[in-house]
């Protein structure tokens, strides 16, 4: 785990995975957890991505160990900016970027506003954003603040994960890496992502985009998730049928395999 000092001086965590041919100037992969998420949620994807791309995992503010924002540290074009910033620290010009969920608002946003820093981008379980979405999220935050990130995510666990569908384990490992993430940090993020609309910026992205959504969300419909098929002018549009939000978490396998397959058709080296 590395860290720099963003332009506003907090201090921001990420990983560098890097199994390429030391003799290729090989493409970078930049990954975007979602909320309640940290570089660690991905660590099946690594393995199939870190042979032929340099993959740089960045953990958002206040999450993993990346420093708690303070009262104005928290806004989505510093969660935009951050990423930049991470390109510059790294002397990286252009990058392929991906992002889950929330992860991939943030993704969308950087696409669009940076179109000369990004090859290609990726969105997983991301509509444009959650202002025009049915879920009452001030809803989730009382109740985070009332029970704990632990207790929420139980009781919603049907939501994010076909628990029939996944090892003995994995969902008290999900639930204790998620309630990581500090109350105080959620309570701040839920409702500024709650307030996104990007479907105006989405016309901007340039680049050519992944989008893989669940069939089965009861969080988004699939309509929902259409905006950015129609929207992107350059947009491969996949559907996991059945499948609850969280696929980035249940099925990592089929995801990475589905963006290295899209990387290596779009790969700049």
């Amino acid at each position: 785990m590395a860290k720099f000092t963003a332009s506003d001086g907090l201090g921001l965590s990420y990983v560098v995975d890097d199994y390429t041919d030391p003799w290729r100037n090989s493409d970078t992969l930049v990954m975007v957890h979602a909320a309640m998420g940290s570089a660690r949620r991905f660590y099946a994807w690594v393995p199939h991505l870190a042979r032929n791309f340099r993959v740089v995992r960045l953990e958002l503010r206040g999450h993993g160990e990346s420093d708690i924002p303070g009262p104005t540290q928290l806004t989505f074009e510093r969660l935009t900016r951050d990423v930049v910033e991470l390109l510059d620290h790294l002397g990286i010009e252009k990058a392929h970027l991906m992002g889950s969920s929330a992860g991939a608002f943030v993704s969308q946003s950087v696409a669009a506003n940076y179109p000369q820093r990004i090859l290609t981008l990726a969105c997983f379980a991301a509509t444009p954003g959650m202002k025009k979405g049915k879920t009452d999220y001030s809803s989730w935050v009382a109740r985070i603040g009332a029970k704990g990130v632990a207790a929420f995510l139980r009781e919603t666990i049907a939501d994010r994960i076909d628990v029939n569908a996944v090892e003995a384990g994995f969902v008290d490992w999900f639930i204790a890496e998620s309630a990581r993430a500090p109350v105080e940090v959620l309570a701040r993020i839920v409702p500024l992502m709650a307030s996104m609309d990007l479907s105006p910026e989405l016309p901007k992205i340039r680049c050519p985009t992944l989008v893989v959504v669940p069939g089965g969300d009861p969080i988004h419909g699939v309509d929902e998730y259409r905006v950015l098929e129609r929207l992107i002018p350059d947009c491969e549009f996949i559907v996991y049928e059945g499948m609850p939000h969280n696929i980035t978490d249940a099925v990592p396998d089929r995801c990475a395999r589905e963006l290295k397959r899209f990387l290596l058709e779009h790969a700049h080296a």
